[in-house]
């Protein structure tokens, strides 16, 4: 019922900038002039493993340091845009402060994201990063299994909500290193019906990319439940001070 109050009254007034709630100009969508500027959306030279930006333009697309010492299970990983600034307001406002009406902005975009890498036959199935049943009833909505329906919608590849399980709690990983939300997430997703999953081209879909460390565990179970290949969508990427370099 709220939801529905929040999209009647969404409809009847002006848009609104998703980050900093300025009524918008009619040829403005999304972001008002001022947050847009502050938006880097992600260009290469990348990583073109994990998909992070580098600083310099000066160089060509290639591993980045990270990826060069850490093995990864997904075939590549690519994100929209930089996670700071207003993005990341954004994405803030669209998980924490139930601002549900960004949910069709974020899959649009997704979408955008997909056609720019890949083609509708090059995956077999969608599947979100789950989460575990005491954090989705405390969210009330897992915001990566919003954006894989969005992107199923548009591109009518499958999806599967239920077949890859976060079994295992963990803790907030916000201040933990790329090798603490290693082992923070090691052993936390099962593959509930293996058979459902065998040779077929998967692509893992959540908001935001950090250190990779979840999305590239999934991908190491999806893989050993016998899946073909695992890639990677999300709509942000996290830039450190450790990655956003030009090794």
């Amino acid at each position: 019922m709220l939801f529905h109050v929040e999209r009647l009254i969404q409809f009847l007034l002006p848009s609104q900038c998703h980050c900093c709630e300025r009524f918008l100009e009619e040829d403005q969508k999304g972001f008002c002039t001022d947050c847009l500027s502050k938006i880097r959306w992600i260009e290469p030279p990348i990583c073109t493993l994990c998909g992070v930006p580098f600083l310099s333009q000066k160089v060509d697309s290639h591993h980045c340091g990270a990826c060069l010492t850490r093995r990864r299970y997904f075939t590549m990983a690519r994100a929209l845009g930089c996670y700071e600034g207003p993005f990341r307001e954004a994405i803030h406002r669209w998980k924490y402060e139930e601002k549900h009406h960004l949910t069709s902005f974020f899959g649009e975009k997704l979408v955008e994201g997909f056609w720019r890498y890949w083609d509708s036959h090059a995956f077999d199935l969608l599947i979100p990063v789950p989460l575990h049943t005491k954090r989705l009833r405390e969210r009330g909505f897992n915001q990566a299994l919003l954006l894989v329906k969005e992107l199923s919608r548009k591109t009518q590849i499958p999806y599967a909500k239920r077949l890859l399980r976060k079994i295992k709690p963990t803790t907030p990983q916000v201040h933990l290193s790329g090798r603490e939300r290693e082992r923070e997430v090691k052993g936390s997703f099962h593959v509930s019906r293996p058979q459902e999953i065998q040779g077929r081209s998967i692509l893992l879909i959540d908001d935001v990319y950090t250190t990779g460390a979840t999305v590239n565990e999934c991908a190491k179970v999806l893989l050993n439940a016998g899946a073909e290949r695992v890639d990677v969508l999300t709509l942000a990427h996290a830039v450190m001070s450790s990655s956003f370099t030009d090794q």
